[in-house]
């Protein structure tokens, strides 16, 4: 019995190492691989959504597309979710995530952020156009629909103080708000937006108010792994000196945020 618990202990040690150096997998092990993993959004359009014929699309999408391009390397797209995306990464199931993740300290504590940050958001909230608001102080008092654990639900409250009704995903508080349940629902700006490019909302939803709280985005690389974060920051670098990102927001439907407009300005004389 002592023999088998011996053998199933170093089993698992074994997993975890071999997790461990998937993680860290660098630029040379990617390219003797010939594919390059990276994890991405399918739910969360324009940045990354699934056509009609099933394939994930979008913004986030193309900026994985020419990484690999830069590498030499066939692209494998990883469908990720808010709730496992690091641990991906951390399990060496991707390589890289590209996936609409705020800049958090807490998350630079267990992954490797690539500077300089390729994207900056910010909150805004879709409101039914009868609901007559003009300004965010009118919130106050009013039903307002957000996703349930948003890092901004209690800024947002404690600033101009809206009711907030959470709901779990992105989905349910569209549903809640289409049923009445709220004025508006409270989300990430450029998610918004895509919204608005949909006949089914666009014609009684409207983003009237101008974006507060700017939350800027990061890529992330497992701890460690220098090679493939020097090629993701000098790759990011570049995007931002030719303009790559915002002629990505243009392509599917998204005004350039003021942040790509200025990191476009500061790096294309570089």
């Amino acid at each position: 019995m002592r023999n088998v618990v011996l053998s199933m202990m170093a089993g698992a040690a074994a997993l975890m190492m071999l997790g461990s150096a998937r993680a860290a997998d660098g630029v040379d092990a990617i390219k003797q691989r010939g594919t390059l993993n990276v994890g991405v959004k399918a739910d969360y359009k324009p940045f990354g959504f699934r056509d009609p014929a099933g394939n994930v699309v979008g913004i986030e999408p193309d900026l994985a597309a020419d990484i690999a391009k830069r590498l030499g390397v066939k692209l494998e797209l990883v469908p990720v979710a808010a709730s496992n995306r690091i641990e991906f990464l951390q399990q060496g199931k991707v390589d890289l995530l590209i996936a609409t993740m705020s800049d958090r300290p807490e998350r630079r504590r267990v992954v490797q952020a690539i500077e300089p940050l390729y994207y900056s958001d910010y909150v805004n909230i879709l409101l039914n156009k009868k609901a007559g608001i003009k300004d965010w102080a009118d919130l106050k008092g009013k039903p307002v629909c957000a996703t349930s654990g948003a890092w901004y639900n209690k800024d947002v409250a404690k600033s101009y103080g809206p009711e907030i009704v959470a709901f779990d995903g992105s989905e349910k508080p569209l549903f809640a708000m289409k049923q009445g349940n709220c004025i508006g629902y409270v989300y990430d700006q450029t998610f918004l937006q895509g919204k608005l490019l949909e006949d089914e909302w666009k014609a009684d939803y409207d983003l009237p108010l101008k974006g507060v709280l700017p939350s800027p985005w990061m890529i992330a690389v497992a701890l460690e792994n220098t090679s493939l974060q020097k090629l993701l920051e000098e790759t990011t670098k570049d995007w931002m000196k030719t303009g790559f990102i915002v002629n990505a927001e243009k392509k599917w439907g998204i005004t350039p945020t003021e942040y790509s407009l200025l990191m476009h300005e500061q790096f294309k004389d570089k």
